[in-house]
């Protein structure tokens, strides 16, 4: 699958094609068949159990998990899937955002016991982008969470893009201290995919009294043995895994299990923090620093993460002005697209623009023309110049801008035109305007809102023609 540029990004996808992945799960042991199939947008990922009377749904959210036990597990209308960390995260990796996983069984196969094997099968059938926007949420301020008693600590700090960074600390002579970390997620595949969960030694005992890892195999989890162990438990285990060959090696890893990076334990962690916060159920950017985390964990912060962006997501469309950043367009390369000059070009620099939205300035001062004759002694922004001022900004996404020909624009249509607030000289407008379907026979159509800080003070429809001006 090649990988998304940045305009698709803020697209969501699903797959092109069903396919079809089998394998046990480590800890039923049970042999299970998953069959993934395209959805429709803002349908998210869901399971459905169809080998349960009515094939209950089951949706990946944090709000569903019933149980942390050395895996993920959720429950929802009487159904539960098991074992989904790892299929999560290789949704988040190839950047999936609605996919139907038909499952016949309650957990998801481990294969190797990494994300590798499902990245693989999802590269054979690529992804497709689908007609509906992506909305990325933002954290607005630092969500912390903490575990005195495991030593965990977990943080989300606000960032412009998907970061993690993970350290483990197992006061093991084997693994020591191991750091981990994902700069961006389009380095998820090679960087954090193929790493494989692992365990210790002493742990097998304990998983096995409690019926667990019936699946395991030693060739797809590894097995860190940093305390001395009998003959008699390598007997054990290698009854349980039918194997003849186990040993322990002078690296301190059970049967000579060959790592795929010197510190593969902490990116597997890396890869459940991804898998587990896949589950918040809102695509969201921020920097992520976990200290010891385990699923427990996870799902605890994932909580957090969703009720902060159920709190704020009704301010996450409201679009930030730093007035030190540099524009993307100055006032004097405004004019050169725009075919409006003084007093009538109302807007003053464009900070963001795509192929389906711009987020342009204005700055009101008192000076302005028209203060003179509007209310004066009570100068308040006309409407009329509003709407026009917004459909400036959407002349950026209409008007072609590596064209030697010049284009105007004209208004066919205003629909749902509300003034919610004043706008007054010292005001800094906040121009935002979104493409609402893809232009066709020159007809464009847009969604704008007016910002003034964080309090929207205009929205409107508008529908404008941009017509090629005759050559003199």
């Amino acid at each position: 699958m090649e990988q998304m540029n940045s305009r698709e990004e803020y697209f969501q996808h699903t797959i092109k094609k069903e396919l079809t992945i089998s394998g046990a799960g480590i800890h039923t042991g049970q042999s299970v068949t998953i069959r993934l199939k395209p959805a429709e947008p803002n349908t998210g990922i869901i399971f459905q159990r169809i080998d349960l009377p009515g094939k209950p749904i089951v949706k990946a959210d944090v709000d569903n998990v019933i149980e942390t036990n050395r895996s993920t597990t959720i429950e929802q209308n009487g159904a539960r899937i098991s074992t989904i960390e790892h299929i999560m995260a290789a949704l988040v990796g190839m950047q999936v955002d609605n996919v139907l996983i038909e499952i016949d069984g309650e957990e998801i196969p481990i294969l190797d016991g990494s994300a590798e094997p499902f990245i693989e099968q999802f590269e054979k059938v690529g992804a497709a982008k689908q007609d509906a926007k992506k909305i990325y949420y933002s954290i607005d301020h630092n969500i912390t969470f903490s575990d005195e008693e495991k030593k965990v600590e977990m943080v989300a700090l606000p960032y412009h893009q998907y970061r993690i960074n993970t350290l483990i600390d197992f006061n093991s002579p084997v693994l020591g201290t191991q750091h981990a970390s994902l700069k961006n997620i389009a380095d998820f595949n090679k960087e954090i995919a193929p790493s494989r969960t692992f365990c210790f030694f002493h742990e097998l005992e304990v998983l096995l009294a409690n019926n667990l890892i019936k699946g395991g195999d030693i060739n797809n989890a590894i097995v860190v043995v940093d305390q001395p162990v009998t003959q008699e438990q390598i007997m054990r285990l290698s009854k349980v895994f039918n194997k003849k060959d186990v040993k322990v090696t002078e690296s301190g890893i059970l049967n000579n299990l060959e790592l795929r990076f010197p510190n593969e334990p902490a990116r597997h962690k890396l890869l459940d923090v991804v898998g587990d916060l896949a589950l918040v159920g809102y695509p969201f950017k921020a920097h992520i620093i976990a200290n010891r985390p385990g699923h427990s964990s996870n799902i605890k912060f994932a909580k957090k993460i969703k009720e902060h962006i159920k709190k704020y997501k009704n301010r996450q469309d409201i679009p930030k002005y730093d007035p030190n950043q540099t524009p993307l367009y100055d006032i004097q390369e405004i004019e050169k697209i725009l075919p409006h000059r003084y007093p009538f070009l109302l807007v003053d620099k464009v900070m963001e623009l795509s192929d389906t939205h711009v987020i342009a300035i204005k700055n009101v001062t008192y000076n302005e023309p028209f203060f003179q004759g509007h209310f004066p002694g009570n100068s308040v922004m006309p409407g009329v110049l509003l709407a026009e001022a917004l459909a400036q900004a959407g002349g950026f996404i209409a008007i072609p801008r590596d064209s030697q020909d010049k284009y105007d624009t004209y208004f066919l249509k205003i629909e749902s035109c509300k003034f919610k607030q004043k706008v007054v000289p010292g005001d800094t407008l906040i121009l935002k305007m979104e493409l609402l379907h893809p232009i066709r026979r020159g007809i464009c159509e847009m969604r704008g809102t007016i910002y003034v800080g964080d309090k929207l003070v205009t929205e409107a429809i508008l529908v404008a023609q941009i017509v090629k001006r005759p050559k003199p």
